[in-house]
């Protein structure tokens, strides 16, 4: 059995290839919830959400940088371009698990920058 860090990034992986309803189908719990202003907090307004995205676009790159696993907790910290040439945008997803998979979803995004004052670089 995977763990649940591994768990989320197959999900995230999943959804990022266009494949969310197997996503939602391995992974989600019975109640899941998810805390995304922009769609209602529902399992299936945020897989369609994704479907969508991933049809407009088709060569979304989805890059891990880092995951941690605390107790029922995971937390996401990753690179989502819509295509090998955007800039793209450092998101951080995280969830709680139940014991049927992910209750509940939070994401945060921050563009990246074409320049930044910052010399370490946000990945």
């Amino acid at each position: 059995m995977a763990t649940i860090k591994e768990q989320a990034i197959t999900f995230l992986q999943l959804c990022a290839a266009g494949q969310s309803r197997e996503a939602f189908a391995q992974f989600a719990g019975s109640g899941f919830k998810h805390h995304n202003v922009y769609f209602k907090g529902d399992a299936q307004t945020l897989m369609e959400a994704m479907e969508e995205n991933a049809r407009q676009n088709p060569n979304k790159v989805f890059e891990v940088q880092r995951a941690l696993e605390d107790g029922n907790l995971v937390a996401v910290h990753s690179r989502v371009r819509q295509n090998p040439t955007d800039l793209g945008a450092a998101v951080v997803h995280i969830f709680r698990f139940e014991d049927d998979g992910i209750a509940e979803l939070w994401d945060l995004g921050q563009a990246v920058p074409e320049e930044s004052v910052n010399e370490n670089g946000m990945f």
